[in-house]
């Protein structure tokens, strides 16, 4: 199964989950979005430059998303009155974070539940989603803004909604921005696996966007390679073999290049000395 249809599937069940929701009736009726469309842009917004948008938390607080330069934040997406999706997508996303503080480092990322309904998630709604689905790290906050400032945020992001009976019906994203404010990845789905979530997530912490040529910067790059997934126990853990096989490759490296560099020093000062007579 490719990447294209796992991402058709994940959207799909979102969709029709988001539906079933929002909708009144008994019945289920016919989604308003389209799900490739809901892809493709999605999608689309991958590598955008997030703007320094205000906002205002659960506890009144305004804030803006530059304050969450320099290190990668997770964007959870929710409107306060729903009650079925994202409770469920927020619930586990809670369980993933905890994975991901667990073996990628408890600082080393924040979160923000973004409510988009800008009318009613209000921070007296908000204080009662976060109460409601027991958010408490401190690094994770639940907050939303104005319709401007939402309606910008979510064209940013690639959010799909549109207003139903009773609510909205939306896709199920959570998207991940890296250090620099630029949307890296998107995790679809309120059943999405820990791999997934996780994998992107140590990408922007500690792999691929690593450059500096420092102690803490190689430290990252060996957890990065050393931290898997281990499926008999459905977690994280750090890889000794994996450190092993470094450790050893290195020390391997090291000594060669020690004889190597003896013997070109040897031998440089023969000729010198066949030079001189």
């Amino acid at each position: 199964m490719g990447r294209l249809t796992v991402k058709l599937l994940a959207l799909g069940l979102a969709l029709a989950a988001s539906s079933a929701a929002a909708s009144t009736g008994t019945e289920s009726r016919e989604s308003r979005l389209d799900r490739q469309q809901v892809l493709a842009r999605s999608e689309a917004a991958l590598g955008t430059q997030i703007g320094d948008h205000r906002l205002t938390d659960s506890q009144g607080r305004h804030f803006s998303l530059a304050d969450y330069r320099g290190r990668p934040l997770v964007i959870s997406l929710i409107y306060t009155s729903c009650s079925s999706v994202c409770p469920t997508t927020t619930q586990r996303l809670l369980d993933a974070v905890e994975e991901a503080r667990r073996s990628l480092g408890t600082d080393r990322f924040a979160v923000l539940t973004v409510g988009f309904d800008a009318r009613h998630d209000t921070p007296v709604r908000l204080t009662a989603f976060a109460r409601q689905q027991g958010i408490s790290v401190a690094t994770w906050r639940v907050a939303s803004g104005d319709e401007a400032t939402l309606t910008a945020l979510m064209r940013e992001l690639g959010f799909s909604y549109e207003a139903a009976a009773g609510g909205f019906e939306h896709v199920a994203q959570t998207s991940i921005v890296d250090a620099q404010g630029r949307l890296y990845r998107h995790v679809y789905g309120d059943d999405f696996p820990l791999q997934v979530f996780i994998e992107p997530l140590k990408d922007v912490i500690f792999g691929i966007t690593t450059r500096a040529l420092t102690v803490s910067a190689l430290a990252d790059r060996i957890r990065f390679l050393c931290t898997v997934y281990d499926p008999n126990q459905g977690r994280y853990r750090t890889s000794y073999a994996i450190a092993l096989g470094i450790f050893v490759g290195s020390l391997s490296l090291l000594i060669s290049g020690t004889i190597f560099g003896r013997a070109w020093v040897r031998n440089a000062r023969r000729h010198r000395r066949l030079a001189a007579r």
